[in-house]
């Protein structure tokens, strides 16, 4: 017998992706794999999975899910060996196109209906009712699988472990109270110590309150959300749940994000042979229809045009520096709030020839923004991992990142000034001002000029080990822990010390809250 695990989750590449999530879902499900857990991933029946998904077999009805009957539908992600099971039902084959919301960014209104149904989806897997094998293990991602280890709670299962993992503690699922009843919540769990939350019923709070572990993608965010700055409402809570939390990083997928072997590039290139990174600013360059010029820096944003990303920063701060640096060129991939979208496309009209703006996204203008740019600007108000940074390290191509949450973890700071360490691999920044953008910029150009140190700072970034293998151990050894008794064998003993605990000694906890920066505190 091996051991099973159901990873939950709303999106999976490459069937569904509107972000990060996708991308470590898969990457996950593959490491598993190849340390021998049996890994599936659980998630909705939107057209495009059911479309891309292969072999695709029916392995349950389930006429009784919220919002109306469901199917069970099992099969193979394409291009791997990892099983994929899609919930199929009238509601999601209306996701057409972002899954969470419509053309005008507003959420859909039976986001809790959709999602709702797909932890109860989930349960009746665990449950037994549907041809496929109980996991020993469901793990729950985000807000939209929180449901799952409240309701299997609820239903008296407890021969399956949970563990809900939190990617993103800003989206938190959070419903008009009304919609329980549909969702099969008594209103003994609508109270303020269970699913209630500012009036509202909270997805995130209930797998909070439910998991047998908690985890989250880097210690820096662990440690950060448990704070009223980052907590978002939730700080308590977590504080409460603080033995049951852990911290373990994200990986990359490192097939997909090779430089070396990378098919939607057009030039390979490798620590050892950086020639054919040129290649790849040519081609970033003509894509993106600006003049084709060497020795021109060319810093790239590629992430949601948002709020939370210091899109507002980055729209003050970029003007000035473009005029301070004449020979600078800017590109921009992205979607998100329709202002700032519109504000990046009118700074296009300004700068003619020098920036450019491709609004939406899709995969060869990514893999080629990070092949072929020199910098990458990542601002931004928090962040739970930070995947793209660790892509364009990849790539030599160095993260110009705010100091916060998994960057600090993952980017050694070249500094403001003077002679930058000899493992330095990106430039964090303090603050949420243009002027503090403008100081990070001014610094990676200024070191761009510098050869020696710039290269040094490639290679450092280039050989760093994101790879998914230790994380993979790390929640093999959570899972092991929280497996019923008679299944933590099946799991992989060696991993079961791994776990990167946050918990803290009381004196280490007050020693790292007085080094905090004072962003973090005020």
């Amino acid at each position: 017998m091996t051991a099973r695990v159901l990873l939950v989750t709303s999106e999976a590449v490459p069937l569904v992706k509107t972000g990060g999530l996708a991308d470590v879902i898969t990457a996950l499900a593959q490491a598993l794999r190849q340390q021998g857990v049996d890994a599936t991933v659980m998630m909705p029946g939107y057209p495009a999975a059911i479309e891309n998904a292969c072999n695709l077999k029916q392995a349950g009805n389930l006429p009784e899910l919220p919002g109306g009957p469901g199917t069970i539908l099992h099969g193979v992600m394409p291009g791997s060996d990892v099983p994929v099971v899609l919930l199929k039902t009238e509601r999601f084959d209306q996701r057409t196109a972002n899954p969470y919301v419509d053309e005008n960014g507003a959420e859909f209104d039976d986001n809790a209906l959709c999602f709702g149904s797909l932890a109860h989806a989930a349960v009746s897997i665990c449950a037994g009712e549907t041809d496929l094998p109980v996991p020993h293990v469901v793990h729950a991602n985000d807000w939209h699988a929180g449901l799952v280890p409240a309701l299997l709670r609820m239903k008296g299962i407890t021969g399956v472990g949970t563990l809900l993992t939190i990617h993103n503690l800003a989206f938190q699922g959070n419903f008009a109270m009304s919609a329980a009843a549909d969702l099969a919540i008594p209103d003994s769990m609508l109270t303020p110590d269970q699913f209630e939350f500012w009036g509202k019923m909270s997805f995130l709070k209930a797998g909070i309150l439910y998991a047998d572990r908690i985890s989250t993608v880097s210690r820096s965010y662990a440690n950060e959300i448990l704070t009223p700055r980052f907590g978002h409402g939730f700080d308590g809570l977590l504080g409460a749940r603080r033995e049951a939390l852990v911290a373990i990083p994200n990986g990359v997928d490192t097939g997909a994000w090779d430089p070396a072997s990378d098919r939607l590039t057009v030039r390979h290139f490798s620590l050892n042979d950086m020639r054919g990174k040129s290649g790849c600013k040519r081609d970033l360059q003509q894509l993106f229809g600006l003049p084709v010029d060497p020795f021109a820096p060319v810093l790239a944003i590629g992430s949601r045009i948002t709020h939370q990303k210091m899109a507002d920063v980055a729209i003050d701060a970029l003007p000035g520096v473009l005029e301070r640096f004449p020979r600078a060129q800017l590109i921009v991939l992205g979607r998100g709030d329709h202002a700032y979208e519109q504000a990046f496309l009118g700074m296009a009209e300004r700068f003619p020839g020098r920036v450019a703006i491709h609004i939406g996204y899709d995969e060869r203008r990514a893999h080629a923004l990070h092949a072929g740019a020199d910098m990458l600007l990542h601002g931004t108000r928090f962040e739970p991992f930070g995947l793209t940074p660790l892509y364009s390290m990849r790539y030599g191509t160095i993260p110009i990142a705010s100091r916060v949450g998994g960057m600090i973890d993952s980017i050694v700071d070249a500094g403001l000034q003077g002679t930058i360490p000899d493992d330095a691999s990106g430039i964090l920044f303090d603050g949420e001002q243009a002027q503090d953008m403008v100081a990070a910029i001014s610094r990676a150009f200024e070191l761009y000029a510098r050869p020696n140190e710039w290269h040094l700072m490639q290679r450092n970034a280039m050989s760093a080990d994101f790879s998914w293998s230790g994380p993979a151990e790390q929640y093999i050894g959570v899972y092991r822990e929280i497996a019923p008794v008679e299944a933590q064998a099946l799991f992989d003993e060696r991993s079961a010390a791994v776990n990167d605990s946050v918990n803290l000694p009381a004196d280490e906890e007050a020693a790292e809250a007085a080094a905090m920066p004072e962003y973090m505190t005020a």
